[in-house]
């Protein structure tokens, strides 16, 4: 039910995407001098986007089979394959950014073509009869409960790139260079961090449904120790090479330099709470309280962002863009700590 209702609404959004490809490219922020290379790129990547919501959807379903290595090798062979193909084909057969674009769809085909093989090597518990496919209530509520908040939670996201990116526009390309740079950078971060609480989820869910109490508490703790850690050693390096990391993305130009190195190291000084807030948005959701995690993940781009985003920019111009998400991580994450007294509280000793 979840892999052809992922198919089914995304060949619609892809479809609708691509006729009004121009329009949704201008409102991300995509200047005249960009839009260009923005269509060329996103012509082909939203075609392949079909494989990318195939692997997406059966990674979690190969995943809670407990065959996370087959997951391991799909994103992983389609990861090194893109790094291999971009310089070919962008660069040796001089494709330019459409040979970005195709990297990237090869690769994605490359992880599809892996789960395949394993479903249909009868390793997996799972077929693609369409007789399984049932929109009964007791399976697609369950299902919309978690998923609802996680897409809202990926839409915020990109709702923020885009309002950044417009802010930006108003200052010249090179802000949207600088600022679209430190985005890219703070995202590998966050997804990192993402990537260690999906395996801590299903724990707290499992060890909170079974009443093992001491358990779920050691998992919060350890999961939050180890997020922060990593986050506060993500900051450091981001505070102490940030010349040397946004050179790679300027070039000669010193304007898109300066902004990027300022932006960068102010936001890494607020990636220091993203563990903790990601640590207890996706608690929420394991302990079956839909509502507060939901509340809780979108503060941080969403009901804290947004606001602060339209009032720095409006009275602090460019500097106010910068500070928008700082801000919104240091205000996200006293929200958490309130709710994360309140949750531990209640949990019995």
């Amino acid at each position: 039910t979840a892999l052809y209702s992922c198919l089914l609404s995304g060949a619609v959004i892809i479809t609708i995407a691509l006729l009004f490809l121009q329009p949704l490219l201008q409102l991300s922020g995509a200047s005249a001098s960009i839009l260009p290379y923005a269509k060329t790129y996103a012509q082909i990547y939203i075609i392949a986007c079909i494989f990318n919501l195939f692997n997406v959807t059966m990674n979690n379903i190969v995943t809670s089979e407990g065959a996370a290595r087959t997951t391991w090798h799909a994103l992983l062979s389609g990861a090194l394959l893109n790094i291999i193909l971009d310089p070919l084909l962008i660069y040796s057969l001089n494709w330019g950014v459409a040979g970005a674009a195709v990297a990237t769809a090869i690769s994605q085909l490359l992880s599809s073509l892996i789960y395949l093989h394993y479903i249909l090597s009868r390793r997996s518990l799972f077929s693609f009869k369409p007789q399984d496919c049932r929109f009964a209530r007791e399976i697609f509520l369950p299902i919309m409960q978690i998923g609802i908040p996680t897409l809202i939670f990926q839409l915020l996201g990109s709702l923020a790139i885009t309002l950044i990116n417009r802010q930006a526009q108003l200052y010249g390309d090179y802000a949207v260079a600088a600022l679209g740079a430190v985005t890219r950078l703070l995202t590998i971060g966050s997804l990192m961090v993402f990537g260690f609480i999906k395996g801590f989820q299903p724990l707290a869910a499992y060890s909170y449904g079974a009443k093992d109490y001491k358990r779920l508490r050691n998992a919060i703790y350890t999961a939050t120790r180890w997020a922060t850690f990593f986050c506060v050693a993500f900051s450091l390096i981001m505070l102490i090479f940030a010349p040397q990391i946004i050179a790679q993305f300027s070039g000669a130009d010193q304007q898109l330099q300066t902004l990027g190195i300022q932006a960068l190291r102010i936001n890494a000084i607020s990636f220091l709470f993203f563990g903790f807030h990601t640590v207890y948005s996706c608690l929420f959701l394991a302990l079956g309280q839909a509502r507060t995690g939901f509340i809780l993940g979108i503060c941080r781009q969403g009901l804290c962002f947004l606001p602060l985003l339209w009032f720095l920019s409006r009275f602090y111009d460019l500097h106010g863009i910068i500070y928008a998400q700082p801000a919104a991580d240091i205000l996200t994450a006293f929200i958490t700590l309130i709710l994360a007294i309140h949750l531990h509280k209640k949990l019995p000793k």
